[in-house]
């Protein structure tokens, strides 16, 4: 008899408890929603009231609170079978406050669950940039948070590093659409670099097939079928095929442009406001090798990605221009 993925993973998930941070971000609804149609229970840390028709089809229970409400944070784990933490800061103006939450609430709660919840499986989604912490405050304080966890909990807890991740809801890569429309379309790295890349489908589906995996007790990463990355010109002249621009011509993005806008950024952190572009981000941005080594991969059995960049991107679009963040 023949049994789908599907089935095989609701037939281990049925009736448990999945505890998730960070659900009303981008990754995070995409998750909840997964760990749902798997057959999870899910139970949500959110600071305000779940919007009912975003959660109709899920119906989760909801812990009132944030990382820093200890109480909540009990609440949330306690009787869990699997702990995701999503939840972090991607722009700050301090880095202090980078810290504060990548790291310190990562032990916190990474603490709390070895407490209350002391056989869960901890999941503790990170970032690629968590590999180079010297690039900037935001990178370093993944990494932090990746130790924290791991010394917290050892071989009961998992790290999944995600490369650059995008599909329906995300905002950070709705830039490369805007650019590939252009006539121009300036490439933002040089010629050598690469970049890996994941469709949040892809990515939830894995994290919902790590929960019934053993913990690993390690650092793993993520990618699409080509861990090995995409050029930026592959990058972008995917997106530009996405947004009906067949035949676009490259340039090199200036320097003295990037710099200059990222120099706004360096001058909004000074004055306080949490800014996205900045000089930290732009080394990020323009870092040569955001590849994935294969021996470094996540595979849990069952699992492989769908979606190649170019059905990624389309679905990506189909989803902006319907909800009109990007013209048609």
């Amino acid at each position: 008899m023949n049994v789908s993925h599907r089935e095989l993973v609701s037939a281990t998930s049925a009736g448990r408890l999945a505890a998730v941070t960070g659900a009303s971000g981008f990754i995070g609804r995409h998750l909840v929603k997964a760990l749902s149609d798997a057959g999870w229970r899910t139970r949500l840390l959110l600071r305000s009231e779940p919007d009912e028709a975003q959660w109709r089809d899920v119906r989760p229970q909801v812990v009132a609170g944030s990382l820093g409400d200890a109480a909540a944070l009990s609440r949330l784990v306690d009787g869990a079978d699997v702990v995701f933490h999503l939840a972090g800061l991607i722009k700050a103006a301090r880095q202090a406050d980078f810290f504060r939450v990548n790291r310190d609430a990562s032990e916190t709660l990474a603490q709390t669950t070895r407490q209350i919840a002391p056989a869960a499986h901890f999941i503790a989604v990170s970032s690629l940039a968590a590999r180079e912490p010297l690039l900037s405050d935001y990178a370093a304080s993944k990494r932090a948070g990746e130790v924290a966890v791991l010394d917290s909990l050892g071989d009961r807890a998992t790290v999944l590093r995600p490369p650059a991740v995008y599909g329906p809801g995300d905002r950070e890569t709705l830039l490369f659409f805007q650019l590939a429309r252009l006539r121009r379309v300036p490439l933002l790295g040089g010629p050598d670099a690469r970049i890996a890349m994941m469709h949040v489908r892809d990515l939830v589906r894995l994290l919902a097939n790590l929960a019934t995996a053993k913990p690993s007790g390690k650092v793993l990463c993520a990618a699409d079928a080509r861990p090995e990355g995409y050029r930026w010109d592959e990058l972008l002249g995917a997106a530009a095929r996405a947004v009906g621009n067949p035949s676009p011509r490259f340039i090199q993005a200036p320097q003295s442009l990037l710099t200059g806008a990222a120099l706004l950024g360096d001058i909004a952190r000074l004055m306080g406001s949490a800014s996205m572009l900045s000089s930290q981000k732009l080394r990020e941005l323009r870092h040569p090798d955001w590849s994935v080594p294969t021996d470094q991969l996540a595979q849990p059995a069952g699992w492989a990605p769908e979606f190649d960049l170019d059905a990624g991107f389309s679905d990506a679009v189909g989803w902006y221009r319907e909800t009109k963040w990007l013209a048609a």
